[in-house]
């Protein structure tokens, strides 16, 4: 199969979710504004058009961030881009875009961390992370719902009736 992998650079937000399947899998999830900005030379650093992503994290991986990212804060997203239309009961049509995220990780250019590394606890086989994946996705194919953080809990996923968050608010120019 070929994957499309992504690397998106953005903000968290929204407030991380974090579950544990029927399956035992753990999974981690939120959504990640992504704005672009460029050098004008009569108006300075200006930022086109804010891109919203739902970013679905497993297993370990799930569990640290989780433990290590909040809202608001700079992060480096690295994985599957996934592009899902969906139609609610109303005739309501949209488009949800989500990565499946390999890595993730504080982008460093706009401040510090300090690394703790995790114990390994016995990892979910790759097989159970697939078919915990695929009964996600016919989870959000049967309701009708973009998935991502917010999409299956009753609350409208960002882009979908609800106003984004201002999360570019402490953006600084690129160093």
């Amino acid at each position: 199969m070929n994957d499309t992998v992504v690397t998106v650079v953005g903000n968290v937000a929204s407030e991380v979710r974090h579950t544990i399947t029927p399956r035992g899998v753990h999974l981690a999830s939120f959504r990640l504004a992504s704005t672009p900005r460029r050098f004008d030379r009569n108006a300075g650093w200006v930022d086109g058009h804010t891109s919203f992503y739902s970013v679905t994290c497993w297993r370990a991986l799930a569990d640290n961030v989780a433990a290590s990212v909040r809202i608001g804060e700079p992060v480096v997203v690295e994985g599957r881009l996934r592009v899902r239309p969906w139609e609610r009961e109303d005739g309501r049509r949209g488009v949800t875009v989500e990565v499946d995220a390999s890595t993730v990780g504080h982008d460093l250019s706009r401040g510090t961390a300090a690394f703790v590394r995790a114990s390994r606890e016995a990892e979910a086989t790759p097989s159970a992370d697939r078919q915990a994946a695929d009964d996600l996705a016919d989870g959000v194919a049967s309701t009708g719902e973009g998935g991502g953080a917010g999409g299956d809990s009753g609350e409208p996923t960002p882009g979908h009736g609800e106003e984004e968050p201002d999360v570019t608010a402490d953006r600084g120019a690129p160093v």
